[in-house]
């Protein structure tokens, strides 16, 4: 397990990447991976840009493509862990979270999330907005879901703590701009960072 020591190769990230302002979710997860008492590590990060890579490989589909789709997705996740966070409070966001987050494929994190209609409207509109065929998104949603609620687990503790923990998980749901929570920008800046340290 990395916790790395980045400081240097993220002084240079942050000058690039601070003219997008768009950093703001991958700086919750960088101060995880930073921290030995949540959970969030550079073999995480890694793990999950390899799955990610490998179902783009797979699918045929070009890195830019894989990162809208996420980006998309992440919006609807973040709906949908809101509507569980006002239903059920902290505990139950992060539960969902905690149990589902992974990177092998689950059908079963998608149901958690969305009712079969609501993974209809999830489906069309990243087709939508993507231009990827709905059938392949419908073929992706049980991969890239674990992944999303993976990258939110980085910053649970690694100790019983109280629910809101989260530092991640609290920092995606409760920002009021999009941009600064575009989980499809932070797994970019996460690979260039992951880049950095090789």
């Amino acid at each position: 397990m990395l916790k790395a020591n980045y400081q240097q190769p993220i002084a240079k990230l942050s000058r690039v990447d601070n003219k997008t302002k768009k950093m703001g979710l991958f700086d919750q997860v960088l101060g995880a991976i930073n921290n030995p008492n949540q959970q969030g590590s550079s073999d995480q990060i890694g793990m999950i840009l390899n799955t990610v890579q490998q179902l783009a490989g797979s699918r045929g589909l070009d890195p830019s493509a894989t990162q809208a789709v996420v980006s998309v997705l992440g919006t609807h996740v973040r709906s949908a862990l809101q509507q569980q966070r006002a239903a059920g409070g902290n505990q139950q966001a992060e539960a969902i979270v905690n149990q589902f987050g992974g990177t092998s494929p689950s059908l079963e994190s998608v149901q958690s999330l969305f009712t079969p209609q609501q993974q209809q409207q999830v489906v069309q509109d990243t087709a939508q907005r993507t231009g990827i065929n709905s059938s392949t998104i419908q073929a992706l949603l049980p991969v890239l879901i674990p992944i999303v609620l993976n990258l939110l687990q980085s910053g649970a503790s690694r100790q019983p703590s109280p629910a809101g923990s989260n530092s991640v998980l609290n920092s995606f749901l409760d920002s009021d701009r999009d941009g600064d929570v575009d989980l499809g920008d932070a797994l970019a800046v996460a690979g260039r960072f992951l880049n950095q340290l090789r």
